[in-house]
């Protein structure tokens, strides 16, 4: 990516879940499609759906007032699969409170998946 559209579209959501908006627009890509999965299951929005406007798309995700922090993390910090305790305590307020999200080569999944499979991989984001 030229310029950091992950970034902007947690951004973009913290600040919808933020103001009580119930839906948020975001671009659509196959990581945003990927984090937002990891997102979902993990509980903190109600689902997303992807609007085709004759060029990339988009999402239109449902938010449900469960986001208190999500962030991009820059540079793209590599990590090994006993190193999450680590990360996690340095973006995350609590152990077990709040996921890394992780691309792996397995795919993008949260920390706690990415431990059951004993996989390390790049710190892309955090949500809590």
């Amino acid at each position: 990516m030229r310029h950091d559209i992950l970034s902007d579209v947690l951004y973009g959501l913290n600040n919808a879940d933020k103001i009580g908006r119930r839906s948020c627009i975001v671009p659509a890509s196959s990581m945003i499609k990927n984090v937002l999965d990891v997102i979902k299951k993990e509980g903190y929005i109600g689902g997303y759906e992807f609007v085709d406007d004759g060029k990339s798309g988009s999402f239109s995700v449902q938010l449900i007032s469960n986001i208190n922090k999500t962030r991009s993390i820059r540079p793209r910090f590599s990590l090994k699969k006993g190193e999450y305790e680590k990360w996690g305590a340095r973006y995350l307020p609590a152990k077990g409170f709040g996921i890394l999200i992780v691309s792996t080569s397995k795919g993008v999944m949260s920390q706690k998946d990415a431990m059951k499979k004993g996989l390390g991989g790049q710190l892309i984001g955090y949500i809590y």
